[in-house]
């Protein structure tokens, strides 16, 4: 190699968001571990940085929605495309449930723990357990569901963060405007055309501090658990991270294959989105380059605005693997035996409770508690009484330690997993561009920086 290639590959590692994403983790894995005070300071960075990135996740889905819905010339694409988003949602949760239940009951890592309920702390759950006594039922969740993707104003979709209420004002929006004369329709469109890349370029500059937002977040992680933390119950992470892998690369995998996709080039093509999000532990630290990036790749504005958004609300399938792992190892913790009968109901209303996590701080522990709750009344013949007399909602305090590791898994896994439903979406519905979309995961460096265009 000569000395002006290899110079020029060194400028553009440096150019690369990636590169200093990385740096980050470690620079900050290295502060938490030498500087345990200081480390705990800097947390208020990603704070920050999320917060800036969740005011434009707002403007950013609600212009990019109405832009793809007007860009269609046809309005049953729009009902096309959510129809095939929704059957793919509820089909891959319910096998992302299947895969955690199934991997925890064969590698098993809360055997032989033998922990008694009796000595369970439930000072460290207090907060998790007010927010999550109420009943699971099919018929409360979808109303609940309903009732809060309905808007009561214009302003607080935006300024409360509520992805599905700006979500049902852009859609409505759109469509109002498709109904107008065209003339109309093209002045408007170039309008809102002006807004997204406004938007965009604040974009731009704040993703230009998300290496310094990932240094902040491995130092807080570090200096607030130490490395140690990992070792208390390491066994159990390693199995959540094995379930997520084999999600990822097995069920998505196969996904894609039937659909001509390469799941390994597709997951290096979003690899730098990833990072900020391993890092921030966030999904929404990622959405909105995500989606541009997708758009770029040859998939319509129209699937990427709808499915993306939606699938951070509905499709958390590797939310849904934690809630079934956790379940089963806390089972298997406390001796308590469940048959397949009793795994079933867990899996249906798994089905239900993962849906709860829409607009919840917290989601995956608080469902979690949730989940035991409504489960309570299940009969364990071999204890001679209920679920909740042998396994009380006060067991998840165990999982306290390790929960921001897993935290970290579900963000990464929830965006690959609505990643893969965006591009299926948009195959399955043709709306993709298959030149573009080739060309863009052959060559990932050509949109490595692209939130950054």
């Amino acid at each position: 190699m000569s000395p002006f290639i290899a110079k020029e590959k060194c400028k553009n590692i440096f150019k690369s968001l990636a590169f200093w994403v990385i740096l980050g983790i470690i620079l900050g894995i290295i502060l938490g571990c030498v500087h345990k005070e200081l480390a705990l300071s800097v947390k208020v960075g990603v704070d920050y940085f999320i917060h800036a990135l969740k005011i434009l996740i707002g403007p950013i889905i609600f212009v990019t929605i109405i832009l793809g819905i007007i860009s269609l010339d046809n309005l049953k694409k729009v009902g096309s495309i959510g129809l095939r988003a929704v059957i793919y949602f509820e089909l891959v949760s319910t096998l992302a449930l299947t895969v955690g239940i199934f991997i925890t009951n064969v590698l098993k890592p809360g055997a032989n723990m033998n922990l008694d309920p009796n000595e369970i702390d439930s000072k460290s759950v207090e907060q998790y357990l007010t927010k999550s006594n109420a009943d699971i039922s099919a018929s409360s969740e979808i109303i609940h569901i309903l009732k809060d993707a309905i808007p009561t104003d214009i302003i607080s979709p935006f300024t409360e963060g509520k992805t599905l209420q700006v979500l049902v004002l852009a859609i409505l929006t759109a469509l109002v405007i498709s109904l107008m004369k065209n003339e109309d329709k093209q002045s408007i469109q170039k309008v809102f055309e002006v807004v997204q890349n406004f938007v965009f370029k604040i974009l731009q500059i704040i993703m230009y501090f998300s290496p310094v937002a990932a240094f902040c977040a491995m130092a807080f992680l570090i200096a607030q658990y130490g490395l140690n933390s990992l070792l208390n119950l390491g066994y159990l992470l390693l199995v959540m991270l094995f379930a997520c892998l084999v999600f990822i690369f097995g069920i998505l995998g196969i996904i894609c294959y039937l659909a001509r996709v390469n799941i390994f080039k597709f997951m290096r093509f979003i690899a730098a989105e990833v990072l900020i999000v391993f890092a921030t532990s966030s999904s929404e630290s990622a959405l909105a380059p995500l989606m541009k990036k997708l758009e770029k790749a040859g998939i319509s504005k129209a699937t990427v605005g709808l499915v993306l958004p939606t699938g951070y609300s509905f499709n958390l399938d590797c939310t849904n693997i934690y809630l079934s792992v956790c379940l089963i190892f806390l089972a298997q913790a406390f001796g308590v035996n469940l048959s397949l009968s009793h795994e079933l109901s867990i899996l249906l209303v798994l089905m239900i409770a993962s849906k709860g996590a829409v607009g919840v701080t917290g989601s995956g522990f608080i469902v979690l508690g949730s989940t035991l709750g409504a489960l309570g009344g299940m009969q364990i013949e071999e204890a001679g009484g209920t679920l909740a007399e042998v396994l009380p909602i006060t067991a998840i305090s165990i999982l306290l330690g390790v929960d921001k590791f897993m935290s970290e898994m579900r963000a990464v896994g929830n965006l690959c997993g609505n990643s893969v439903a965006a591009l299926i979406v948009g195959i399955w519905d043709k709306q993709i561009d298959w030149e573009k979309f080739n060309y863009a995961i052959n060559h990932p460096e050509k949109f490595r920086n692209e939130a950054l265009n």
